[in-house]
């Protein structure tokens, strides 16, 4: 067992130090190494396989809806990126340039896609003439580069996996149910795959994205009191389609501007995994996007016991993701490999358990030991994934209530996001928000629905306009 206690003792407490334990635990859970190319993360098997759930899942949904992927070009004429000035503007200082071919300048520089609307908006204005051609809706799986300046592993680095949507309509109206679909796709991966209760709501002016009418945000709140961003879905109205000249002919045979959304999720998920559910002692996997669910464990070299555990193996591999790791290793070594990993349920088969017709069944979210018979697994294993996954999304969202508060003075905002977690409070206007900021690091995450909490902005001391949730955020 003592290798078991040195391998946990490799982490740092999370409460100890929360930005070194999720460094710790991103190296030694093995989801990830760091490059030769600064800011740049290596996607390792296991970091990469959690992106592959995610991406299966979003994808299923996506073609439900009529989606297709479609994949454009990693790079961008600087002369097409200018098109859109407010879009040009809020990218510029992360765009990476191409230059050079290493023989001789190039005649125009090339953009390094931050992001992709452009190219999408070139494209839609030469295959969207009539209002037959609509809507177009089209998502792509790549990497985007924006050349951050602090990196750190999945929150935030110079190259990252994502996925964008980009959808053109006839209508307004169809532009902003599209907007909020996605945001509510987003939200149910939350709930179903992730056991990550997201707050959703819309981005005040100052905090949306560059160029578009509206920005909806799905936000969650991590171990240590601080927001993460997951994912956002915009509504450009026609702005875009006037800037590319994405026109078609409508019902009446007149020319119009077409109306644009865009919506994506990166591998930050990835993060905010980590941060929400793991522990002291490494990963804890929500079970439905966990790579491995179940990890069986023979006990010593009993070739009944490696034949049975064989056997239960190739039964629950028909409808779980299933490793049998039956190598040299001492079981405690094991143990607390997979409880780094954060596999979900971990099966140990003994020759006393093998007497008694059972397994012992663990749990990584609560380390729970059971005692389970043989032929009961079939039904115990489905119950047992469900539990755990609800237990951990529970579990999630009691965190974020309890530590959601209101604030009706600003003293009282101040003392309340110095300790961590989520803030409402009204607001009169963005100078108000500007000053939180620059006074508390708070931002505004989304705009809550409902009565005004008070009257007077508490900063301002003018006439509140909107309830607003602030935290400090990654």
């Amino acid at each position: 067992m003592s290798n078991h206690k040195k391998l946990v003792e490799s982490i740092t407490s999370r409460d100890q130090d929360f930005a070194q334990w999720y460094t710790d635990l991103c190296l030694k859970a093995e989801l990830m190494d760091y490059s030769e190319a600064k800011g740049f993360i290596i996607y390792r098997p296991l970091g990469y396989a959690i992106w592959e759930q995610i991406q299966k899942y979003l994808d299923l949904e996506f073609k439900k809806t009529g989606h297709q992927n479609v994949y454009m070009p990693l790079m961008i004429p600087e002369s097409l990126f200018q098109k859109e000035k407010d879009h040009v503007q809020g990218f510029a200082p992360e765009t990476a340039m191409v230059t050079t071919t290493g023989v001789e300048d190039l005649a125009e520089r090339l953009i390094i896609r931050p992001t992709s609307e452009v190219l999408f908006g070139t494209h839609y204005a030469k295959i969207v003439q009539s209002h037959r051609d609509l809507p177009k809706l089209y998502n792509q799986w790549c990497s985007v580069v924006r050349w951050e300046k602090n990196t750190r592993p999945f929150l935030r680095g110079k190259e990252f996996l994502w996925q964008e949507g980009h959808t053109v309509h006839a209508t307004a109206k169809e532009a902003k149910k599209e907007t909020l679909s996605m945001l509510k796709t987003y939200e149910k991966l939350g709930k179903d795959l992730l056991a990550i209760p997201f707050v959703t709501g819309r981005k005040t002016e100052r905090e949306k994205f560059a160029g578009a009418k509206e920005t909806y945000a799905i936000e969650a709140l991590m171990h240590d009191g601080q927001a993460l961003q997951s994912g956002t879905s915009h509504y450009f109205g026609n702005e875009f389609a006037k800037a590319f000249d994405i026109k078609f002919t409508d019902e009446s045979n007149q020319i119009q501007y077409a109306f644009q959304t865009s919506w994506g999720v990166s591998t930050r998920l990835i993060g905010a995994i980590i941060m929400v559910h793991g522990d002291d002692n490494g990963l804890v996997l929500p079970p439905y996007v966990a790579p491995t669910q179940i990890v069986m464990i023979p006990i010593g070299s009993n070739d009944d016991v490696n034949q049975t555990v064989k056997k239960i193996a190739k039964k629950l591999s028909k409808n779980y993701r299933v490793l049998v790791d039956d190598s040299k290793k001492s079981p405690g070594w094991k143990f607390s490999e997979y409880e780094m990993k954060g596999v979900p349920l971990r099966i140990e088969v003994g020759p006393r358990d093998l007497e008694n017709g059972v397994v012992t069944v663990v749990f990584r979210h609560t380390r729970e030991k059971v005692q389970v018979a043989i032929d009961e697994l079939k039904t115990f294993i489905p119950n047992a994934l469900k539990k755990m996954h609800d237990e951990m999304y529970v579990r999630a969202k009691t965190h974020a209530d309890n530590h959601t508060y209101t604030a009706k003075s600003y003293d009282e905002f101040k003392a309340l996001i110095k300790q961590g977690g989520y803030v409402r409070m009204s607001i009169a206007d963005q100078k108000a928000e500007e000053q939180i900021k620059a006074e508390t690091g708070a931002t505004a995450r989304v705009i809550l629905k409902g009565d005004l909490i008070s009257e007077i902005c508490p900063v301002t001391g003018k006439k509140a306009k909107q309830n607003i949730l602030f935290a400090r955020a990654y």
